[in-house]
């Protein structure tokens, strides 16, 4: 019997979709699942998968990959999707693709397929993971597009016609559509899609409000080994352990919030509320640690090109050819980017308090106002002497 290997969550959606593809392509469906820091309900997933005939259901732990190869090195490049979007959702879509082709190519199923709506960019993120690690001889399948359900209704009406199990909180209205991983979570659709409308505080999920945060002020020390994060507050952490201790921290400070209208990758404008609270610190810290380890030049150049990395990022081309190519200029002088960032969080704000590193690119002696040989004087009048001359060069 030939074999697809879905993305499933074990929600409605993904066990429509399950059903939907065993009824219209006489398949074996596969049920995968990559647990990359998500909410996830691993005897859920196991059991709605197995009431609908399920007989292989892969659940991987990807935790410490997804943050290490995925979520550091997009973190070293300090990438903003219009200088704002810390790219949470974006960021995951590569590596469940990668890995659904794998389970994919060790079960020879002749295709994959996925949950992403028409009019997302989701759908673009997985078909380019699956087209280069499939090499296109991998079937793709995307029920959004194919399918004549057209509304919520039809989907409850669906689910009810082959008695899969209906949330309360799906029953009726549209819910919020949320994404999460470790990295971060997004909410969007019912009233956030008025641009007017302020999101309800109700809809944050892993951020308290600044107004109900401590009104103690909080340190935290985050220390930097070759550009990653190591240690908090002097513990040295994997990666996964790493993220969840500064989300918690970051959270009940209420840090890390983003309410955001992006321009989609397929044309359309959508509003989101993303909450991305350690990675929104170890953004912060990184760009602390770079400013006294970087020489102009590199930093420079990895703040031109960051606009260009965090658009591929954000369209789906993590491993496309030109990505791969500002990774290493991005990671050129890594192994210079080395010591301790102390920050001060306090309702929804974050200070830098403290930069250490043994790197010798920040001289205290140049830069001191007191009397010193150490600069010449008289090479910088030379200095703006040759720039004046500039200002009339087209």
């Amino acid at each position: 019997m030939k074999k697809i290997v879905l993305a499933y969550s074990g929600g409605l959606d993904t066990s429509i979709i399950l059903r939907w593809l065993q009824e219209n392509y006489k398949a074996e469906v596969i049920a995968y699942t990559s647990d990359i820091g998500q909410k996830i309900d691993k005897k859920k997933i196991i059991k709605n998968a197995k009431k609908l005939g399920v007989k292989k259901i892969i659940i991987e732990d990807l935790k410490d990959i997804f943050v290490k190869d995925y979520v550091f090195p997009m973190i070293r490049a300090h990438a903003k999707y219009e200088g704002v979007y810390l790219l949470g959702t974006s960021i995951a879509r590569p590596l469940i693709a990668k890995r659904q082709i794998a389970v994919a190519k060790k079960f020879k199923a002749f295709a994959v397929s996925h949950g992403a709506t028409g009019k997302g960019n989701d759908q673009v993120r997985f078909e380019l993971g699956y087209a280069y690690f499939g090499k296109n001889k991998i079937k793709t399948i995307a029920p959004w597009r194919e399918w004549k359900l057209q509304s919520r209704e039809d989907l409850i009406k669906y689910a009810k016609k082959n008695n899969i199990s209906i949330p309360k909180d799906k029953k009726g209205a549209s819910p919020f559509s949320v994404d999460d991983n470790i990295f971060h979570t997004s909410t969007e659709g019912k009233v956030l899609e008025n641009p007017r409308n302020s999101a309800p505080e109700f809809i944050h999920q892993r951020t308290i409000s600044p107004q109900k945060a401590p009104n103690k002020f909080s340190k935290v020390k985050i220390t930097f080994k070759n550009s990653d994060p190591v240690a908090i507050n002097g513990k040295r952490l994997g990666p996964e352990k790493l993220l969840n201790k500064l989300n918690y921290l970051a959270g009940k400070n209420g840090i890390g919030r983003v309410d955001l209208v992006e321009n989609r990758f397929i044309g359309i404008k959508s509003r989101g509320i993303y909450e991305t609270p350690g990675g929104t610190l170890l953004y912060k810290a990184h760009r602390a640690i770079e400013s006294v380890t970087l020489d102009k030049q590199t930093a420079h150049e990895k703040e031109r090109i960051m606009p260009v990395y965090a658009e591929l990022v954000y369209n789906g081309y993590w491993f496309s050819k030109k990505r791969l190519k500002l990774q290493k200029i991005i990671d050129k002088k890594r192994n210079q980017v080395s010591g301790d960032i102390v920050l001060g969080l306090y309702k929804g704000n974050i200070t830098i308090l403290s930069r250490r590193t043994k790197n010798k690119a920040y001289s205290m002696k140049k830069v001191s106002f007191e009397e010193n040989k150490t600069f010449n004087k008289r090479k910088v009048e030379n200095f703006i002497k040759f720039h004046s001359k500039q200002l009339n060069k087209a």
